[in-house]
């Protein structure tokens, strides 16, 4: 198969920092589009999978899964797309495409799914790259159509930060006076405050810090609760319907479970391992509460989200940085140093 050369960033250890090299794309075939990348965000997932982390990296990679881009050509078979086109691609560039999660529009939990990045490229025979790259080539059936209304460098961290709240809003029903609570204001935490409030929903951050009130209400909370008061927490208890726990890294879930009504539910969506402290099923045995996960959306819950933030004009909010800033943009974000995302300028890569 015929490739082209392009211009990447990307790291081939755990420890080295993220440089630029050159990648090759693949020639579009008769489904596909190439994407010219304009905007990429930069996600834990990025940084994880950069330092193997999770003991599943193959290198060389090139992360980046939140892609905003102009279509530049297109396969002979493409319907959906024509050039100029402003696209977006998520965490997914593939999956079986047969199986009853597929067929349900749940390609998220297929078992074949492909990565954007760190995933199996069928056509070339290795590793997928993903947006932090000058272009990509996608599946006509993996590309999303983007509001041309809305800031596009805001709307890359929706890609993976917005679905991955979304997801689960809409798998439990939220809706007008719902009551929703958040755990942790971070990249995914601010854009589910802000995608719980345009759904109606009575929304609640915990937080162990007083000073993420004021942030907190701006993005369309109603009320903070200190979850390090015990006061505090104490009147929380059996309020909730959903909460929804967006903290990256081994925490105690038992105090939120106490905080979920009857028949209530706290989905995980930060954390991946086990947990710590165990979790104390006596309360969720008491009020029929539930623990769950939940893994970004399939195409069509994506295209749902994207075509919502047009509607009610949402987007992520940003510090847009540099290529070459990226390694000290990883560093920032294991501080929590930024409100609340970084987005990629990808014109300083061509540059």
């Amino acid at each position: 198969m015929k490739t082209t050369s392009v211009k990447a960033y990307g790291t081939e250890a755990p420890e080295a920092d993220l440089k630029q090299f050159n990648i090759n794309r693949r020639e579009v075939t008769t489904s596909d589009v190439e994407i010219d990348i304009l905007w990429c965000g930069v996600c834990h997932s990025d940084l994880h999978f950069a330092r193997n982390d999770w003991g599943m990296t193959q290198y060389p990679v090139v992360p980046g899964h939140e892609i905003v881009g102009k279509v530049t050509k297109v396969g002979a078979g493409v319907s959906k797309y024509k050039l100029g086109d402003l696209v977006a691609v998520g965490c997914l560039v593939d999956s079986c495409r047969t199986c009853a999660n597929c067929k349900d529009d749940l390609e998220q939990y297929c078992g074949a799914w492909v990565g954007t990045y760190g995933g199996y490229d069928k056509h070339l025979d290795t590793n997928t790259h993903g947006g932090y790259s000058e272009t990509i080539v996608v599946d006509e059936a993996f590309v999303l159509s983007v509001p041309e209304n809305i800031d596009p460098a805001g709307i890359a961290p929706v890609l993976c930060a917005g679905i991955t709240t979304w997801s689960p809003l809409r798998h439990w029903k939220v809706e007008k006076d719902s009551k929703v609570a958040v755990v942790g204001l971070g990249g995914l935490g601010h854009m589910a405050i802000k995608l719980a409030a345009a759904l109606g929903a009575h929304v609640t951050l915990f937080s162990r810090s007083s000073n993420k009130v004021q942030d907190a209400k701006a993005l369309g909370a109603d009320k903070v609760i200190i979850s390090t008061d015990e006061a505090q927490m104490e009147q929380a208890m059996g309020q909730f319907d959903l909460i929804i726990d967006t903290v990256p890294y081994a925490h105690d879930l038992n105090p939120y479970v106490g905080t979920l009504n009857t028949n209530g539910t706290l989905v995980v969506v930060g954390y991946l391992g086990p947990l710590d402290p165990m979790l104390v099923t006596v309360p969720m045995i008491m009020g029929r509460k539930a623990v769950a996960g939940s893994l970004i959306g399939g195409i069509a819950e994506t295209q749902e989200l994207l075509d919502f933030c047009g509607k009610h004009n949402i987007t992520s909010d940003i510090e847009i940085i540099k290529m070459r800033d990226i390694n000290t943009a990883y560093e920032r974000m294991l501080k929590s140093d930024v409100k609340y995302r970084f987005v990629i300028d990808m014109k300083s890569l061509k540059s």
